[in-house]
């Protein structure tokens, strides 16, 4: 191989390597404007209980708390919700959630 050819293929791999890194990079961007716009429409549904009270729920089941943010969403869009919910109405909700949930229990014979 000569130089040229040599020069054309490390020019190739540094495009297509510029490249991932910029998708990389939109991506990166796009969750963080999806989350910044969660966060703010949550801010203005929830009082700063409910919300510590969300936050608390996130640290520790983080799958169910991005469920029940993307249901408190969907219900305020839609008109459901009061303007402002408050820590003991989030509470009710996860209580009715958690219901819902099926117990499961070992039996030993």
């Amino acid at each position: 191989m000569s130089d040229d050819e040599l020069e054309q293929i490390r020019n190739r791999k540094m495009r297509s390597m510029q490249s991932r890194g910029s998708d990389e990079q939109r991506q990166a961007q796009a969750e963080q404007n999806y989350e910044n716009q969660k966060q703010a429409i949550l801010a203005k549904i929830l009082s700063p209980e409910a919300r510590q009270r969300l936050n608390n729920l996130k640290m520790v089941k983080k799958d169910f708390a991005d469920q029940i943010e993307l249901q408190l969403i969907e219900m305020a869009q839609t008109g459901k919700l009061p303007i402002l919910l408050s820590d003991v109405q989030l509470k009710s909700i996860l209580i009715q959630l958690q219901s819902r949930k099926r117990e499961t229990t070992i039996r030993r014979i």
